[in-house]
């Protein structure tokens, strides 16, 4: 099975290269540099392929490269300089989680509770705002967005959520605030201009049932946000994700016109359905609707699919990868594309076949992992390292002829 073979390396440092003179405003990978011996430090080969207009214009039918939170290896994820980074390593589409707060200003978080992503904790004057509260099912305990302003959000600062992974993000802890969506909006304007290319962007509205419980609704404040700024329609640069399956139907039946995207991933317990259904009784899980029935029925509400990428490439018991499922294949055939998630650089977040040490913070070969998964034929894929992402990209291209 070639699926397997081995890719010559590409480096990070040698290959960004040819981003240097976006990457001189704002040094990236200087700032994370490949753990000395990883094969991402290899020497780079000299690159033959004809040029696109712009070094990250995607062409037609090329894979899209999503900046999972964007540069989120690099920096403290959902950060202006993240996005910023993203695009300057070529990330053809950045990715703002969005929650709510308590004034229902959608700000950019992976969840509503802030404790591990802020530095809320050195805050006395929010310390009686930590509660325990039920989450989709599962009790949890911090603070949670819905509880403050957006003006006392602003307060507070940005911090590494994987400290023990990225530990090199920490010296960024404290320098930047949490985003408003209608800043990164305008913010995916301003890169756009500045990179010579359209950078898209693909939101993922979170827990839409907990702020519909709290009487919030982020569908319609991210409405009125896209619109605002011209991104309702079919060719807009603008993808709409969720977990959850209501909110997807209701947006398009409040006049949502671009496209929209279900996600899924492979976990067990209260977390392996769409918690909108699952809080009714439906108890189809994700892997449910990853099945040829599953995929019809999500075409009639959304345009494609975000697995987790063992949904498209399995694990076996002993940690190494299986053969492909017929997903890809499935969900192309119900009209959706798919885009998985979520790859990373370091070891820990990769099968065995890709690991290079028991080091769970060594990169392993994550440009192999990534070409592997291209060669499914999936629509693209979200990762926290976009730089590696294009050279995944470039590699696989060029095993194409392309």
């Amino acid at each position: 099975m070639t699926s397997r073979s081995r890719i010559t390396p590409f480096a990070l440092v040698g290959t960004v290269a040819l981003t240097l003179s976006t990457l001189a405003a704002a040094p990236v990978v200087n700032a994370a540099p490949p753990p000395t011996g990883s094969p991402l430090a290899a020497q780079a080969p000299a690159d033959t392929a004809a040029k696109p207009p712009h070094p990250h214009q995607k062409r037609p039918g090329e894979p899209l490269i999503v900046a999972h939170r964007g540069a989120s290896g690099y920096r403290p994820e959902h950060t202006i300089a993240a996005y910023e980074l993203a695009a300057a390593m070529g990330a053809d589409y950045i990715e703002p989680d969005l929650v709510l707060t308590k004034d229902g200003m959608l700000v950019d978080r992976h969840e509503p509770e802030i404790g591990g992503t802020t530095n809320v904790a050195d805050h006395p004057e929010f310390a009686d705002r930590k509660t325990t509260k039920n989450l989709d099912g599962t009790d949890v305990t911090g603070w949670f967005t819905e509880d403050f302003t957006l003006a006392e959000l602003k307060s507070l600062r940005a911090v590494e959520r994987l400290p023990k992974q990225r530990q090199h993000n920490t010296i960024y802890d404290g320098l930047y605030d949490v985003p408003t969506f209608e800043e990164v909006l305008t913010l995916r304007e301003e890169l756009s201009k500045k990179h010579g290319r359209t950078i898209g962007i693909i939101p993922e509205i979170k827990h839409s049932t907990y702020f519909h419980e709290k009487g919030l609704n982020p569908e319609q404040a991210f409405l009125e946000a896209v619109r605002k700024h011209g991104l309702n329609s079919k060719k807009a640069p603008l993808w709409l994700q969720s977990f959850e399956i209501t909110n997807l139907r209701a947006v398009r039946d409040m006049g949502y016109r671009a496209n929209s995207t279900f996600l899924a991933w492979t976990g067990d317990g209260q977390w392996d359905g769409p918690y909108d259904l699952l809080s009714k009784g439906d108890a189809r899980k994700y892997s449910d609707w990853m099945k040829p029935a599953g995929l019809k029925e999500i075409a009639t509400f959304a345009d494609g699919i975000g697995p987790e990428k063992f949904f498209v490439i399995p694990k076996k018991a002993d940690g190494t990868l299986d053969a492909p499922t017929s997903l890809v294949a499935d969900a192309h055939a119900a009209g959706l594309k798919v885009v998985p998630w979520t790859f990373r650089n370091e070891n820990s977040f990769m099968a065995k076949d890709f690991q290079t040490s028991d080091d769970a913070t060594q990169y392993g070969r994550a440009i192999d992992e990534m070409v592997t998964y291209l060669r499914t034929g999936i629509d693209g894929l979200f990762t926290d390292n976009p730089d590696t992402g294009v050279i995944a990209r470039q590699h696989f291209l060029a095993e194409k002829g392309k």
